[in-house]
């Protein structure tokens, strides 16, 4: 490596781990600050909060390893720029893409471990963090219930107040509450519904009583009978005041080391999420198809295909012949009750697409989702490249180095890439863009942006001209004034 090679790298290396260190530390305030309320009050180790701090750091590498990038390429590059040791090498015959050659192989080479750091060790942080998020909710039942949701408590409750009040949320207003049974422990045999809860518990006590009011109770029913069960029967009591105790002797012993079933798209690798996308569309065409079947069957038109006219392969040959005249065969008072009935059958269907209407749009979601998942580890990769090629044309650009302008471009550039990336993404959930797009539009807005910042800065020329652009618009002035002179010489 040559002495000019090296003494860039040494600075771009210096700069790059004290911005890296820097941003980290300010990401890692942030989640403290997101996620207090799930830490504060409920006498953890410190070992723990060091764990749930360490496992959740790999998931804001996306986020800081592209802006570390930027920042230093731009800081780096413009100090250069403005101790005019970029005007000495190019004296030299030395070129603004000579200058960045060890630096290209450092960033592709940063690049590639940033591809197998998203497929490897986030997938992995990010269950090991949402493991151990879910057991320390358990560790205290009042904490963990948060408004407007389902919260689990213990294995075998799942709570959802409307709003908390008092000192410490004891008192829960609109409460829900969905219990499991020893029978089907993934079926939520009993709800309770109240319209007030309050949280009581004595000093030293392993009991905490759930005082609910003015509520009712539902409770599955299960027979021998299959063909009752398929009614879905229950039992419905109302009640003044009921008390649910809950055992704090399983929560307060929760294993925080526990391995919990999750299924979430930022937790596969790309083998995974390649095998989880084939899996998931195919049960959606599937899905489709057999909707698409049993709502066809229910029209009755596969059976009157069978009973009106055996030997034609037509059916709509057969519903043609004989529209006009199937009601003529029945009496007035008949055929009001067959036009009710197939406007029932109608709005029964009509019920039936909406909500199927709502199922299909969650899983097209949830397809969406995955694929977007796993065009996010290659987009990192190619990120890192891109905020390179953008911020080292773009320092020596502006010939400013420290941390004051360079880093006010950096934010405002990475600022406009994240918020591109976001929107883009929440419309390719809806399914308005299409995930490949949705994932790669931002780098790819800025891949252009990169190409031309650094043909700008090679023929040492601004982002602006502004010489040619006051130029251009003063041409049309000069040219008449011109003309008025020539006219009067004439």
């Amino acid at each position: 490596m040559k002495i000019l090679d090296r003494y860039i790298l040494l600075a771009y290396l210096k700069t790059f781990f004290s911005v890296f260190i820097i941003l980290m530390f300010i990401f890692v305030l942030q989640t403290i600050w997101l996620y207090i309320a799930e830490l504060a009050g409920k006498d953890l180790d410190s070992t723990i909060v060091l764990k749930f701090l360490w496992f959740v750091s790999p998931t804001l590498i996306p986020l800081v390893l592209p802006l570390t990038i930027l920042v230093a390429s731009l800081m780096v590059f413009g100090s250069l720029s403005e101790h005019y040791e970029f005007a000495a090498m190019k004296s030299t015959g030395i070129s603004l893409q000579r200058a960045m050659g060890s630096l290209m192989f450092f960033i592709v080479i940063l690049s590639a471990i940033a591809f197998i750091f998203a497929n490897n060790i986030i997938p992995y942080s990010q269950y090991k963090f949402k493991n151990l998020r879910r057991n320390i909710s358990q560790v205290s039942p009042a904490m963990a219930i948060t408004e407007g949701q389902f919260s689990p408590i213990g294995d075998d409750f799942n709570i959802k107040v409307e709003k908390k009040t008092g000192e410490n949320g004891q008192y829960l207003d609109q409460v829900i509450i969905h219990t499991k049974n020893n029978i089907n422990p993934n079926k939520n045999a009993t709800v309770i519904i109240a319209e007030k809860g309050e949280l009581k518990s004595q000093l030293g006590s392993n009991t905490l009583s759930l005082v609910l009011m003015n509520g009712n109770y539902y409770d599955d029913i299960l027979t021998r009978n299959t063909h009752k069960n398929s009614k879905l029967p229950f039992v419905k009591s109302y009640f003044d005041e009921y008390t649910l105790h809950i055992d704090l002797s399983k929560i307060n012993d929760v294993d925080i080391e526990k391995e919990n079933d999750f299924n979430d798209q930022n937790m596969f690798t790309i083998s995974e999420l390649r095998k989880e996308i084939d899996s998931l569309a195919s049960r959606y065409s599937y899905d489709i198809r057999t909707f698409t079947e049993e709502t066809y069957f229910r029209t009755g038109l596969t059976q009157l295909y069978l009973k009106r006219n055996q030997a034609t392969s037509n059916i709509e040959e057969v519903i043609f012949e004989t529209r006009d005249d199937l009601l003529d065969q029945f009496d007035v008072k008949t055929q009001e009750e067959l036009l009710s009935l197939a406007i029932n059958n109608v709005n029964h269907t009509k019920q039936q697409v909406l909500s199927k209407k709502k199922d299909f749009a969650k899983k097209v979601t949830q397809l969406n989702k995955h694929e977007i998942a796993l065009h996010e580890k290659y987009v990192l990769a190619i990120a890192c490249v891109v905020l390179f090629f953008v911020g080292a044309p773009l320092g020596a650009i502006i010939r400013k180095g420290g941390m004051g302008l360079p880093m006010v471009v950096a934010i405002s550039l990475f600022l406009t890439y994240h918020f591109i990336g976001i929107f883009a993404k929440n419309s390719a959930a809806d399914g308005t863009l299409h995930p490949l797009i949705a994932s790669w539009l931002s780098t790819l807005i800025l891949m252009p942006l990169g190409v031309w910042l650094t043909l700008r800065a090679t023929s040492d020329q601004g982002i602006f001209d502004t010489d040619a652009f006051i130029a251009g618009i003063t041409r049309p002035f000069r040219r008449l004034i011109k003309y008025k002179k020539n006219k009067k010489i004439k």
